[in-house]
């Protein structure tokens, strides 16, 4: 009997140590380090140059160069409000070696902004990692005389006012409507295509107002070419501690802090993704990336992969309702 029983403890014994270096090397396999990059990685950036796309990219991807030894390029493809881009990620290879750097408006308002898009803005993109939160700022040219929001609402009660976007269904243009519909101003919307063309003629006195990320107008506002009035975030911008929020300017509830990050093609191993991740959440440690980051009012924010598509498809409906409310559209 003894013998039986010792015979049966060995026996478990035996399993009980198969069955632990199974789930080790299941555990091992999940986590370790795959080998990416393998060659040159590109990041397209569905914006023009000079916005806090553009700029965010290149910041982190030079980081990202330093630390793979391969080269990053990044490569603007605007157009279509983002779509352009957007679809030339959508059919690249699933490798993770073409990034999307992409952003709130694009890839969680244009789903309800264009009736038909050539790709799925979910399901044709693997969530790579966030970078940062970047508030919008409203801005005005230098020769309007107003000080703050209240005082731009009974402006443009009195005197015509466009402001201007990116284009029809736009953050920039979305936070214009919303403005007027809290305040009851009466702002014109004029649409570009793109923010940069909307910032040379807010400067050059052809609209009155912008609402625009941070990073696209940060040395305009210092230069004093331009007015920042408030920043849509729910808290001041550290660089920019003078401008007040919208909220604090008369407006609660008005808070906006659109999220920045990258995509990967469909089909790329959630290993690789993972491992995109990792490597992104060190780059935010670096010094000299916190330090640009701060110039240009953008604050770096980490979330996992499964945590990053998550929110996207929360932020999809969320704005499906602001530009229902709006009637904005693209088509």
């Amino acid at each position: 009997m003894h013998s039986e029983q010792r015979v049966r403890q060995s026996v478990w014994k035996g399993c009980f140590a198969c069955l632990l270096a199974a789930m080790t090397s299941l555990v091992g396999a999940q986590t370790a380090p795959v080998s990416f990059p393998t060659k040159p990685v590109r990041i397209i950036v569905p914006q023009t140059p000079g916005g806090a796309s553009d700029a965010l990219a290149r910041i982190v991807g030079q980081k990202l160069s330093e630390k793979w030894g391969q080269p990053v390029v990044v490569e603007n493809r605007p157009g279509a409000g983002g779509n352009i881009g957007m679809d030339a990620v959508a059919k690249a290879p699933g490798d993770g070696h073409t990034l999307l750097m992409s952003y709130v408006g694009s890839h969680a308002i244009n789903p309800s902004i264009y009736s038909k898009l050539p790709f799925d803005p979910e399901a044709d993109f693997v969530a790579v990692a966030t970078l940062a939160n970047v508030p919008f700022v409203a801005a005005v040219n230098s020769a309007v005389p107003v000080s703050n929001m209240k005082g731009l609402a009974a402006y443009a009660l009195q005197k015509p006012v466009s402001f201007g976007s990116a284009g029809n269904g736009s953050v920039n243009h979305l936070l214009g409507e919303m403005f007027n519909t809290a305040s009851g101003a009466k702002m014109q919307h004029v649409p570009y295509k793109g923010a940069a063309p909307a910032l040379t003629d807010l400067i050059s006195g052809q609209i009155q107002v912008v609402f625009t990320s941070l990073p696209s107008v940060a040395q305009h506002i210092r230069g004093g070419t331009v007015k920042g009035l408030s920043v849509t975030g729910s808290k001041r911008a550290a660089a920019f501690k003078d401008i007040p929020t919208i909220a604090e300017s008369g407006y609660p509830g008005f808070v906006i802090n659109p999220w920045f990050g990258l995509f990967a093609s469909k089909g790329t191993p959630m290993a690789v993704a993972r491992q995109i991740n990792s490597d992104v959440k060190k780059v935010l440690e670096d010094k000299d990336l916190l330090d640009k980051f701060a110039a240009l009012g953008a604050e770096p924010f980490e979330t996992t992969p499964q945590e990053f598509q998550s929110m996207l498809h929360a932020d999809i409906k969320t704005w499906a309702a602001v530009v229902k409310s709006s009637g904005a559209t693209a088509d």
